[in-house]
């Protein structure tokens, strides 16, 4: 029903910055929320931010408050994390995914995922 792609992982500099980018497809108008996970070596994955299509409410977990902003862009069905000041124990896969009105307790569809690292 619904296709993300996402992109923009990369190494990069403790302090630095970078953006991730999430573009859906397929049947759009069912998605009622975007999310960021992350999972690091060893923990548990987690939602790092989260945006609702409509892009009026905003989610942050207290790890990445202050430092990644989510935003969205209809007009391109995308999705951005833009993470600023960058820390070691950001490294982790970064995965976008889509909550339906359908099933809204629950993200059920899933990009493939993007490594991010940061050198210390």
């Amino acid at each position: 029903q619904v296709q993300l792609v996402e992109s923009g992982g990369r190494l990069v500099q403790g302090g630095g910055s970078l953006r991730l980018s999430c573009a859906a497809s397929g049947r759009t108008f069912s998605i009622y929320e975007m999310g960021w996970f992350r999972q690091a070596p060893g923990k548990e994955r987690e939602l790092a931010a989260a945006i609702s299509w409509s892009g009026s409410r905003t989610y942050y977990a207290d790890s990445v408050k202050g430092r990644f902003t989510i935003s969205m862009d209809n007009a391109k069905n995308t999705v951005y994390l833009q993470m600023n000041s960058l820390k070691p124990e950001d490294t982790a896969v970064y995965s976008c995914a889509a909550r339906l009105y359908s099933s809204a307790s629950s993200f059920g569809y899933w990009g493939q995922g993007t490594q991010v690292t940061v050198s210390s």
